[in-house]
């Protein structure tokens, strides 16, 4: 799929189009997260709130989990300093793929993640920002890595967080989109 963007580079892209202000579903939902971050693990029913909120399709997986698995692998995930620990023990909860896994991340730390979603990745694809994996599917680490980098170097670049940054794309992604996103 190929858009119409109006801009030449990302970096015009995000200095034209920036949203620093979150959704207020979202900034609520961060808001009921922020405990994470000094708990360091995740409730059964706080995964669920994240599925809902990324992607409901998976909420029967996600639902299937026991809690204390979710406490034992969001708190090894959460208490390791290596990015690829922290996605591949979120990976391990039945229904976690690589963008819920980024979702986890991004709601609980929004200044440091943004979500991988395949609207986001096309969009940086027509940017030339990324030149694999065109359509958007089936991440893989480097996808979710490359990306992350990409978007902390921007978010620096600007003061922002790398979900303002990260949310930008996607609803930007939503304004230039041609056809049906998924076929």
């Amino acid at each position: 799929m190929t858009m119409a963007i109006p801009y030449t580079s990302l970096r015009e892209l995000l200095h034209e189009e920036l949203r620093a202000v979150e959704e207020t579903k979202t900034s609520e939902l961060m808001g009921q997260l922020k405990h994470v971050r000094k708990d360091r693990f995740l409730s059964k029913d706080e995964l669920i709130l994240i599925c809902r909120w990324k992607s409901p399709r998976a909420l029967q997986l996600i639902k299937s989990n026991r809690p204390a698995t979710i406490k034992r692998l969001t708190q090894a995930a959460f208490n390791t300093r290596s990015e690829r620990e922290k996605l591949e023990t979120l990976r391990q909860l039945k229904g976690v793929s690589i963008p819920m896994a980024s979702a986890i991340m991004t709601l609980i730390w929004p200044e440091r993640y943004g979500v991988i979603d395949k609207r986001v990745w096309q969009l940086l694809h027509d940017l030339g920002s990324v030149t694999k994996n065109p359509s958007g599917v089936n991440f893989t680490f480097d996808n979710w890595y490359s990306l992350l980098c990409k978007l902390r170097y921007h978010a620096k670049q600007m003061k922002v967080s790398v979900r303002a940054v990260e949310h930008t794309l996607f609803e930007y992604h939503k304004i230039v989109q041609t056809g049906n996103l998924y076929k």
